[in-house]
C-alpha cells in the first residue's frame, strides 16, 4: 500500500504525444523530400509548362516552383488541398501516393489523439519490490508479529529476504496494528510503503480520504485461506461443496463487490460505468497549439513589416524620393486600397536642388537669364518634363 501519487499536469505540447519525435521529424523530411521532387519533375516535364501571351510576348509558365510545390504539400497533410493540381503523370503519381500517405498519418494521429489527452497520467514512484528495495526515499513496513513479516523473514527469494532483514532490525519502528500502518501512509506524504494482504489493502484504499492505492501488478506472494474444522468432521465435505458452488453461480464475487465497493467510499475504479462524470480537456492540454498560433501571427506580421519596408525602399528609389515620404504614401495606400490615393505632390522632385546663380555679361553688368530644367515625376508619367526660364 502507498499513498495516491497525485496527476501529472498534462504537457504544454501534450498533443503531439500520439507519435513519437522520431515519427514528426521523419514527417518534416518526407514532406521537404515532396516537395523538392515534386518542383524537379514538374520543370522536367513538359506537359507542365504553359504558354502565357502577354502584351510583351509569350512566355512559358510553370505553376510549381519551390514555393508552390511547398505548399501543395503543405495542403495536402493539413487535408485543406491546394489550388493548383500537377498535369504531368508523374507529377500525379507523386501527388497520389503523398495524399494516401498523409491519410494513413493523420488517421493514426486522430485515432490515439483523444486518448492521449484524456486519460490522466500518474507518476508511480515504485512498480515492484525491487524499486521499493533500491529506493532510499521511500521507507517501508509491515504489521509487528503477522503472517506477512514471517514470510519475508523465510522467503528464499534474494530480494524479499533483503527486505525481511531490513524489517527486522527495525523491528520497533514497524506498526503493531493495520489501522497504525494505514494512518502512517496517509500522513507520509508518499515516504512510506505498508506491506499488506491484498485482501485488507483493498478493502482499505476503498474508505475515505481515498488517498491510497494498491501497487500496480501481480501480488508479492499467493495464499489462500482456510476454515479450520476438528479432524474427521462430517461437515467439511458439505461446506467444500457450498463454497464451490457459491464461487460457480458468482455469489463470491457479489459479496465482494458489495462490502469492498458497494458500500465503500471511493467507488469501484475498474467500473467505469458508474462514473459519468467524464474527463474533459483543460486549457493545460492543448496550450501548445495556442502558442503555435501566436508564435505564427507574430511572424506574420513581422514579414508583413519587412514587406513593407522593402516596397517602399524601392518605391522611394524608383521615385527618386526620401523613405519618409514612400512610406507615408505606401500606408495610405494599404489604409484605404487606392492605387491614386498618392497625389503628385507626393513624389515631385527637383533634379537641381540649389537656384542657378546669374551670369553677367556686357559692360553695362546686365545679366543674362539662365535655362534650367525643372523635372515633374508623378505616378501616372515619369517622363513628363518641361524647360522654364529662371
Amino acid at each position: 500500500m502507498i499513498k495516491r501519487p497525485e496527476k501529472q499536469k498534462p504537457n504544454v505540447f501534450s498533443f503531439m504525444d500520439p507519435l513519437e519525435n522520431l515519427i514528426w521529424v521523419c514527417i518534416v523530411v518526407a514532406s521537404v523530400g515532396v516537395a523538392m521532387i515534386l518542383f524537379t519533375v514538374s520543370r522536367i516535364s513538359p506537359v507542365q509548362w504553359v504558354i502565357e501571351k502577354s502584351e510583351v510576348g509569350s512566355k512559358p509558365q510553370n505553376d510549381f516552383s519551390l514555393g508552390n510545390s511547398a505548399w501543395f504539400v503543405l495542403g495536402a497533410l493539413m487535408q485543406q488541398g491546394s489550388d493548383i493540381l500537377p498535369r504531368s503523370f508523374s507529377g500525379r503519381v507523386i501527388g497520389s501516393l503523398w495524399w494516401f500517405f498523409t491519410l494513413i498519418v493523420i488517421a493514426s494521429y486522430t485515432a490515439n489523439l483523444a486518448a492521449f489527452l484524456t486519460i490522466e497520467k500518474m507518476d508511480m514512484p515504485i512498480k515492484s519490490a525491487d524499486d521499493l528495495l533500491n529506493n532510499r526515499d521511500i521507507d517501508y513496513g509491515t504489521k509487528t508479529n503477522g503472517s506477512t513479516l514471517l514470510f519475508f523473514q523465510k522467503s528464499k527469494v534474494d530480494t524479499y529476504k533483503k527486505m525481511g532483514e531490513y524489517m527486522t532490525r527495525t523491528k520497533d519502528k514497524l506498526p503493531s496494528k493495520v489501522e497504525e500502518g494505514v494512518n502512517k501512509v496517509r500522513n507520509s506524504k508518499g515516504k512510506y510503503a505498508f506491506l499488506i494482504e491484498s485482501t485488507t489493502n483493498e478493502y482499505h484504499n476503498q474508505r475515505s480520504p481515498c488517498n491510497t492505492m494498491k501497487v500496480p501488478g501481480p501480488n508479492l506472494n499467493e495464499q489462500a485461506f482456510g476454515i479450520a474444522l476438528p479432524d474427521k468432521s462430517p461437515l467439511r465435505e458439505k461446506i467444500n461443496i457450498a463454497i464451490l458452488q457459491m464461487q460457480s453461480d458468482g455469489f463470491m464475487q457479489q459479496l465482494y463487490a458489495k462490502w469492498w465497493y458497494d458500500k465503500g467510499e471511493c467507488g469501484d475504479p475498474n467500473d467505469q460505468g458508474k462514473d459519468s462524470r467524464k474527463v474533459g480537456l483543460s486549457l493545460s492540454n492543448v496550450a501548445g497549439i495556442f502558442y503555435i498560433l501566436i508564435g505564427g501571427l507574430v511572424l506574420a506580421m513581422f514579414m508583413a513589416l519587412v514587406e513593407f519596408m522593402f516596397k517602399s525602399k524601392k518605391e522611394a528609389k524608383r521615385s527618386k524620393v526620401c523613405m519618409k515620404r514612400a512610406m507615408h504614401c505606401e500606408a495610405r495606400l494599404s489604409i484605404h486600397g487606392n492605387s491614386n490615393i498618392c497625389s503628385n505632390s507626393d513624389f515631385e522632385t527637383f533634379e537641381s536642388p540649389s537656384p542657378p546663380s546669374p551670369v553677367k555679361y556686357g559692360s553695362s553688368g546686365h545679366t543674362k537669364p539662365s535655362r534650367t530644367l525643372i523635372t515633374f515625376s508623378n505616378t501616372n508619367d515619369h517622363d513628363q518634363k518641361r524647360n522654364t526660364l529662371v
